[in-house]
Parts: C-alpha cells; sequence; structure tokens
C-alpha cells in the first residue's frame, strides 16, 4: 500500500511539475507577448527606402520655345522676356517655380524659372525661352518631348537658379 501511495504522490508531482513549467499563456489562451527590439547604438530599426532618390516626373510631353517676336515684352511676372534667360512659361505652376527639363532624345538637362503663363497651343506642357531650347539642342526643331521635374514651388531669383547650371548635360 505504501507503494501504491508513492507512485501515485510521485504521478500528481511529476503532473503538476510538468504544469508549472509551461508558463501562464500555455492553456491554449490567444493571448502573445509583443517582442519589442532593442535599438543599439548607430544600428537603424527602419529598413532604409528602397531607391531614395527615384521619383516620378512632374509631368511628360512637348515643348516649344518662344524667341525673339517676345524679346522686351513683359511675362505674367510683370518682368520683361529675355530670349537668352533660362526661364519658361507653364500654366499651372507658380510663378517663380523651378523646373528640372530634360530632352528626352538626347538626356541633356537645363533649370529653368517659370516666369509666364503658357503655352497657348494645346498639347503642350511648356514654353522654354530660346536660351533653355537651345541648352536642351532643340532650337532647330521647334518641339520636343521633355520630362518636367519640379525643383521648388516657391519663388526662385535668377542667381539662385544660375548656381544650378554647371553646364547642360
Amino acid at each position: 500500500m505504501r507503494i501504491r501511495l508513492a507512485h501515485g504522490l510521485a504521478i500528481i508531482l511529476l503532473v503538476a511539475s510538468l504544469g508549472a513549467a509551461q508558463g501562464p499563456n500555455s492553456s491554449g489562451s490567444k493571448d502573445t507577448q509583443l517582442a519589442i527590439p532593442i535599438q543599439k547604438a548607430g544600428e537603424s530599426i527602419a529598413k532604409p527606402h528602397a531607391n531614395p532618390k527615384h521619383h516620378e516626373p512632374y509631368q511628360i510631353g512637348t515643348a516649344s520655345w518662344y524667341g525673339d517676336y517676345f524679346e522686351g515684352r513683359p511675362t505674367a511676372s510683370g518682368e520683361p522676356y529675355d530670349m537668352y534667360d533660362l526661364t519658361a512659361a507653364h500654366p499651372t505652376l507658380p510663378l517663380g517655380s523651378l523646373v528640372r527639363v530634360t530632352n528626352l532624345a538626347n538626356g541633356r538637362r537645363v533649370y529653368v524659372r517659370i516666369n509666364d503663363r503658357g503655352p497657348i497651343v494645346p498639347g503642350r506642357i511648356i514654353d522654354l525661352s530660346y536660351g533653355a531650347a537651345q541648352t536642351l539642342n532643340f532650337k532647330d526643331k521647334g518641339l520636343q518631348r521633355v520630362r518636367l521635374d519640379l525643383v521648388s514651388a516657391r519663388r526662385n531669383q535668377p542667381e539662385q537658379i544660375a548656381m544650378l547650371q554647371p553646364i547642360a548635360y
């Protein structure tokens, strides 16, 4: 009888100890514990952006240019048109905005300041100054497919834009 009692007590203790080792959430409940990552010095938890330099173009379409007929006439900004300045006319961008224009045929780029409204011909997205068209190498062609990238939608001064013009590239 003592042996049976000893076996019974051993089994009860064994079962009790196995249940205690499981912990409080082992009863089948769906509670989960959250693991909070510990950030070490100089280590980032967030993953870097896949391609931080890539961004969508503002517009892609046909550009034209206007030249000496408008020379000296007032633009929408009030300043006189100078065909050799790197400026452009756009229908909706705020005057003074800075736009990078890329010629899709040859890859050449130029930064222009929006100082006028246009183009007035349907199907065109921007009217460039003669100087900008010359930099993009399409002044003899008249029209060119371009990509517009908005650099700044605030008022930019010509000297700020000049600093961005290393050489057309």
